[in-house]
């Protein structure tokens, strides 16, 4: 399917455009907030969702599975969507499409129709998502301004996760579970609304959908995460582990080989062959993992262990959403003087430390001796990354290719979230397994006869034996995941390189970007930059 080109509407101009320019940032970062948040909401609510729609304690994961997998999957197909067709149109169809699976979710009385809710949820967010990042191309000019913008969008994204705990803990402890989903109704509703008013459509660049580079990718990175969580489950000998792994194998070789020869790709792959743009899909990829980790485990951790209710849950981790947003937007301002490099480097260094800091955790631990610290000095990191890694991302990317670029670096989050989280759980399966084998010997020697004859009933530890189990568990994922940020850092050091045009850019002095250009002079630009990169024209 081609779209049309046409002639961006101009913006009625008028005098209060600041106030104007602050609600369409509102507008885009509201959206980003409900997806993102999206991932993490309904965590709190697994025990109340499991029984009330009868799943197994097997296929419980699966209701963020389906949402992870679709959103990753489907990323760089919802970037290409607002490229060709229009950001803001696709942006309005993508947060539609989001209301409307969230209704459906909330409203299942079937955990395959409460999957099937999710499943759409992240379809609806894949579109949304990248839009909203283009959009800030389109709708903030170089320098300083953008600057501000992608600053509240990088705080957005990186404390969304946090915020979800939050919110998904008092939803569920005040209303029910269902309100974890129904709650994205008026807010959807409200972004559609303002969106025409206060954002302008884009330019419509003429191209077609890569529908197979879609499928073979989406697939390719579903069998990559569905093989890692059923080797934390059965063992990587197991037969369908195995071939999991190896029909991704061939997904992702396909993928590869399709936009090696599509003329208008989903993943343009000469946009890696930028060392800072692959540095940074790197180093997302590294972080994403790292940061699922840590808020997966520490819920299981405050809830479990310290016995922390779902409110007082999602309570403990709103310090992370504040800290992140303080990280950000420090970040944001000093970037033009500084330069990316330092934030990346310095930021990735601070989850390091946060991550192996919490390592330390026991069962004799607590949240303000040894788990809030850990958690503000891995949040302050994570701030001062996002901003400079989104930054880093679509700098000096052409107007057409900047929902690919901010699709690649949505996918990479997502992708690498739920792919270091099944790895992470394999370590946590393993650590665990390990240590209940001396906690049984343990509970056999000091358990009084009832205690033993219920374990041979059930075959489940009782406290403090099981927690002793899930502690060190626990511990052993922070070990992973601190390498994770290691890794980050040592691609930040190494990789990152920021030139003198980059630091042009952010402080406004560098060219007009082509979303404010002529259309004439902006054919003549994407030709130049065509033939620079060694692409074929477009049109």
């Amino acid at each position: 399917m081609t779209g049309a080109q046409t002639t961006p509407s101009e913006p009625a101009e008028s005098p209060e455009r600041g106030r104007g320019s602050g609600i369409a940032l509102l507008v885009i970062a509201s959206c980003q907030l409900m997806v993102v948040l999206d991932i993490t909401i309904v965590n709190i609510a697994l025990p109340h969702i499991q029984t009330s729609l009868g799943f197994s304690t097997e296929n419980l994961s699966w209701v963020i599975n389906a949402y992870t997998l679709t959103f990753g999957g489907l990323l760089l197909l919802g970037g290409r969507l607002g490229d060709i067709l229009g950001r803001r149109r696709v942006f309005i169809f993508g947060v539609l499409l989001f209301v409307f699976a969230s209704l459906l979710g909330g409203l299942s009385q079937e955990s395959w129709q409460l999957l099937a809710a999710r499943a759409l949820q992240g379809v609806g967010g894949a579109i949304a998502s990248p839009t909203a990042l283009s959009l800030i191309t389109t709708t903030f000019r170089e320098g300083p301004e953008r600057n501000r913008a992608f600053g509240v969008f990088a705080a957005v994204s990186a404390g969304g996760s946090a915020i979800g705990l939050l919110a998904g803990g008092l939803l569920v402890e005040w209303l029910d579970w269902r309100w974890v989903l129904f709650v994205n109704v008026p807010i959807g509703l409200l972004i559609v609304a303002a969106t025409p008013r206060y954002i302008r459509e884009s330019e419509r660049h003429p191209g077609h959908f890569d529908i197979l580079g879609a499928l073979t990718s989406t697939l390719g990175m579903v069998l990559l995460v569905y093989g890692f969580i059923r080797a934390s489950e059965e063992g990587w000998s197991d037969t369908v582990t195995v071939a999991a792994f190896a029909a991704a194998v061939v997904f992702l070789a396909l993928f590869i080989l399709i936009e090696q020869r599509s003329r208008q790709p989903i993943t343009p792959l000469w946009m890696f062959r930028d060392r800072n743009r692959a540095g940074v899909y790197a180093m997302m990829l590294s972080l994403a993992a790292a940061m699922f980790g840590m808020f997966f485990f520490l819920t299981l951790f405050v809830q479990n262990i310290l016995g922390f209710s779902p409110l007082r849950a999602g309570l403990a981790f709103l310090p992370v959403s504040v800290i992140i947003a303080i990280g950000a937007g420090f970040a944001s301002q000093l970037l033009p003087k500084w330069g990316p490099k330092p934030f990346m480097a310095v930021g990735a260094i601070l989850a390091a430390v946060g991550l192996g800091w919490l390592t330390l955790t026991d069962v004799d631990s607590t949240y303000l001796g040894s788990i809030l610290g850990p958690m503000l000095v891995f949040g302050f990191g994570m701030g001062l990354q996002f901003v400079s890694l989104t930054l880093m991302a679509v700098s000096g990317v052409e107007s057409q290719e900047a929902g690919a670029a901010s699709g690649i670096l949505n996918a990479t989050q997502q992708v690498g979230g739920s792919l270091g989280l099944s790895v992470l759980v394999t370590v946590f399966g393993t650590a665990s397994r390990n240590e209940a084998t001396d906690q049984v010997a343990k509970f056999m020697a000091e358990a009084t006869p009832a205690q033993q004859l219920e374990f041979r009933r059930t075959g489940q530890l009782p406290a403090p034996w099981s927690d002793q189990v899930l502690a060190s568990g626990i511990s052993s994922s922070f070990i992973v995941a601190a390498i994770f940020a290691v890794v980050a850092a040592l691609i930040a050091l190494i990789v990152i390189q920021v030139r003198p045009d980059d630091l042009k850019r952010l402080q406004g002095g560098g060219a007009m970007p082509l979303a404010q250009s002529e259309p004439e002079d902006a054919a003549v630009n994407v030709a130049d930059a065509d033939a620079r990169e060694g692409r074929p024209p477009q049109g």
